[in-house]
């Protein structure tokens, strides 16, 4: 993902804030109904963390699907090779949700904030496996439909974000100190963190969406 400067981060909120969500699929607003249910709709760091978590299921079962669909193409090295960059991109996208959840972890961690081992370990698990298993599902159907979904998932994170930062100024004087910084992004401020994070989700769903525009993922 590009790190952009401060008044770029800036400028990417506003327009996050300014545009409408998507019309989300029914898959994607049960799962919202599901987390606002389990964990509130108050926009909380230990909320943020489990959406992360479930984040990166997307990327692990198209990945899982490219890979069998790799050992059956033996034949059509064309087709191979562009599923092979379709894991590779998804890859990185992956690698990019689990920074975000790294970051939140130890935010929350040096914050000492209680988190309820059923809560927020053993539910997001089994939202995770159930996500995962939907996401696989449509992808083999039709990666169209998969793509779709993830795109949904990642404009509410996308929007989640913006509003967080928008609900905490105080981060706009907090420094952003982290093991992970010089991994991820080099950003001063908590807020700007979190606006980065939130551009990266908007990446990551113009990404889904340009690939379900894709003929070959129809």
């Amino acid at each position: 993902m590009a790190d952009l400067d401060h008044e770029a981060l800036v400028a990417s909120q506003q327009q996050t804030l300014a545009s409408p969500r998507r019309a989300y699929s029914p898959g994607a607003r049960v799962l919202f109904g599901l987390l606002d249910l389990v964990y509130g709709k108050p926009r909380t760091l230990s909320k943020f963390k489990v959406l992360e978590l479930v984040a990166r299921v997307p990327y692990q079962s198209w990945e899982q699907v490219a890979y069998i669909a790799i050992t059956h193409t033996h034949r059509r090295p064309d087709f191979a090779r562009r599923v092979f960059d379709r894991v590779t991109e998804s890859r990185g996208q992956e690698d990019n949700e689990q920074w975000h959840l790294l970051i939140l972890e130890e935010l929350i961690a040096a914050e000492g904030t209680a988190e309820p081992r059923w809560k927020f370990a053993v539910i997001p698990q089994a939202l995770a496996f159930v996500y995962y298993q939907l996401s696989w599902l449509l992808y083999v159907l039709r990666p169209a439909w998969s793509y779709q979904l993830n795109a949904d998932f990642e404009d509410h994170a996308e929007h989640e974000y913006a509003a967080l930062v928008a609900e905490h100024p105080e981060w706009e004087h907090r420094p952003f100190e982290s093991s992970f910084a010089a991994d991820y992004a080099s950003v001063a401020t908590v807020a700007d963190l979190f606006r980065q994070i939130g551009y990266d989700e908007r990446v990551h769903k113009e990404e889904s969406v340009k690939a379900m525009a894709e003929p070959r993922f129809r």
